[in-house]
């Protein structure tokens, strides 16, 4: 890869000869601020458009593995994706990923309003499997390119490029728990098909600002001989860490995919169309509160955390520490659940209260993992070894996925958040292995 000098201009590393021209003139700056614009429109259709598939074939009948199915290739496309995307991005650059990224969840989004209420179950299921899969490759296409390019935009000096990394990503979050309660709302008002048209249309104008106003700066094309081999990370603190990261996401979708929103939908919706559409606000507000603040958290990560150039020690410490935290927060609500056996006021007031308090925790983890794995890696292969990265991290949302319609199915709510609670401590034991490096 190459670095961003302190007037701007971009050096590639490696000859000359094996580097395309890259035009010079970019302040670092205005090229992070364009992609945080670019990563900000995408993840604010993402979650839109989880919350719209969610909620809307829940309300046509569909079980909770039926649900679960549906983000199944979204997920399977992520771990395919943030392997190949590296490579892409050392190969053509990370603009061509960013804008390939937001060119197929237009195309993803154009797909999904061709879906026919006529259609039978399996092939409805089918059709927005495909189309969500489509929609997973455009996300994290996105993702790896807007977090590469904050390794080689961000300073160093004083902890800059932990305040850089928790700003990119609290913000992302932040701005796709909008998304969720925007997805809620146009489906409530809107329909289905009119709230899908209706993003698809909004995003297309921001990928042709995006290409019109992102400035020259962003790394082009790299080594002409990059090849696919050397995927997985030689830095066993990367992979280490990618083994926490995935167990950490599988701890929240777990609950978060299909459980929670299928819980309060029940508890909520009096099974009117009327009680559905007001459910349909009450859950995605409550998801959105969820992500938003999770976002905020992440955002103010590094003063929680006690501040500036903090050696890499004793951030991993940091890391043990509330990967350790986050363990018991879903066994003691799965308890709860079970005592109560079934839906009841009590209960629905501490999960509101006690996911909030696993937010927290969680988006402090989070935050400390998006700084560690910048922080590991360098900034010749910073593409893959955030690809591989996030590849654990799309395997632990795929996971989470997947057990979140299985133990839901099997044992309701009990089952579902002692899964979590599971996989949390997992993801705690991956972490403290990072101590012995």
């Amino acid at each position: 890869m190459g670095l961003f000098l302190p007037t701007g201009r971009y050096r590639p590393h490696g000859r000359g000869d094996d580097v395309s021209d890259v035009t010079a003139s970019a302040n670092p700056l205005r090229a992070y601020a364009a992609v945080t614009a670019a990563y900000w429109a995408f993840m604010l259709s993402d979650g839109a458009l989880r919350m719209l598939v969610l909620l809307h074939f829940n309300a046509l009948g569909f079980s909770p593995v039926q649900l679960a199915w549906l983000f199944l290739l979204y997920e399977v496309a992520g771990i395919v994706t943030n392997l190949a995307a590296g490579w892409l991005a050392a190969r053509f650059g990370l603009a061509a990923t960013l804008y390939g990224g937001l060119s197929l969840q237009i195309g993803a989004l154009v797909a999904l309003a061709q879906l026919d209420p006529a259609w039978s179950i399996a092939a409805s299921v089918a059709f927005v499997m495909a189309v969500q899969g489509v929609s997973g490759v455009a996300k994290d296409l996105a993702k790896m390119s807007s977090k590469s390019a904050v390794k080689l935009l961000a300073p160093t000096e004083d902890g800059g490029l932990f305040r850089w990394v928790a700003a990119l990503t609290g913000s992302k979050n932040a701005v796709k728990g909008f998304g969720f309660f925007l997805g809620a709302a146009l489906l409530g008002l809107a329909g289905f098909e009119t709230a899908v048209w209706s993003m698809a249309a909004v995003l297309a104008v921001i990928l042709i600002a995006v290409v019109l106003f992102l400035p020259a700066g962003l790394p082009g094309r790299m080594k002409s001989d990059e090849s696919w081999s050397g995927w997985r990370s030689k830095d066993i603190r990367v992979n280490r860490l990618s083994l926490a990261r995935m167990f950490l996401f599988g701890a929240r979708d777990v609950w978060f995919v299909v459980g929670i929103p299928v819980y309060f939908q029940a508890v909520l919706s009096d099974g009117t169309a009327e009680g559905r559409r007001e459910a349909f606000f009450l859950v995605g507000g409550f998801m959105a509160l969820w992500i938003i603040a999770y976002g905020v958290v992440q955002g103010f990560a590094p003063r929680l955390l006690g501040g500036k150039g903090q050696p890499e020690a004793e951030t991993v410490n940091k890391a043990v520490f509330w990967s350790g935290l986050l363990v018991p927060v879903p066994f003691v609500l799965a308890l709860a659940a079970w005592v109560a056996g079934g839906p009841a006021p009590w209960l629905t007031i501490l999960l509101v209260v006690g996911l909030l308090v696993f937010g927290f925790i969680f988006a402090v983890n989070s935050s400390v993992h998006s700084y560690l794995i910048l922080a590991f890696g360098s900034a010749e292969r910073i593409t893959r070894d955030v690809g591989f990265y996030y590849m654990a991290n799309a395997a632990g949302r795929l996971i989470g996925t997947l057990l979140s319609g299985v133990s839901f199915q099997l044992g309701g709510l009990p089952l579902c958040l002692a899964t979590s609670g599971a996989m949390a401590l997992a993801s705690w034991l991956a972490a403290r292995r990072l101590r012995a490096v």
